[in-house]
């Protein structure tokens, strides 16, 4: 029987700041993709937050902790679903994001955009086809 890698989906759905668990499942992912799982991201409610372009948590108490999101394409971690509607409901565009993006080797490493916005059904789909879902 041939090994095969499992999809592991880990869901974000809160805000950055305000609690652990946006740091805690992104620590989550860099360990699951540090052991060569095929790790994706989707993030949706709240969660589109986490990706936002110039964070500020000072208010907070905690530390911005948004520049690791960059490491992700070191990491493989290339696919990083972002809900449309989730997005839209917060007032906040595509261009509103971190410009994340991953070299990929199989065209002559250029640079690719790691986010994906998509609809809540096109969202449904990605879920579908997952081994494994982790929601934070």
């Amino acid at each position: 029987m041939a090994n095969q890698t499992k999809k592991f989906l880990y869901i974000n759905r809160r805000a950055p700041y305000g609690t652990v668990y946006a740091l805690e499942g992104l620590e989550t992912v860099l360990i699951g993709a540090a052991f060569e799982q095929d790790v994706s991201m989707a993030f949706m409610d709240d969660g589109v937050f986490q990706l936002k372009d110039h964070q500020d948590s000072g208010e907070t108490g905690m530390k911005n902790f948004s520049p690791t999101y960059r490491a992700l394409g070191d990491y493989e971690v290339t696919k990083l679903y972002v809900e449309r509607e989730s997005l839209e409901a917060r007032g906040l565009r595509p261009e509103d994001l971190m410009a994340l993006t991953y070299e990929d080797e199989d065209d002559d490493y250029k640079e690719k955009p790691s986010i994906h916005i998509v609809s809540s059904a096109e969202l449904a789909d990605i879920l579908e086809i997952q081994d494994v879902i982790f929601n934070f």
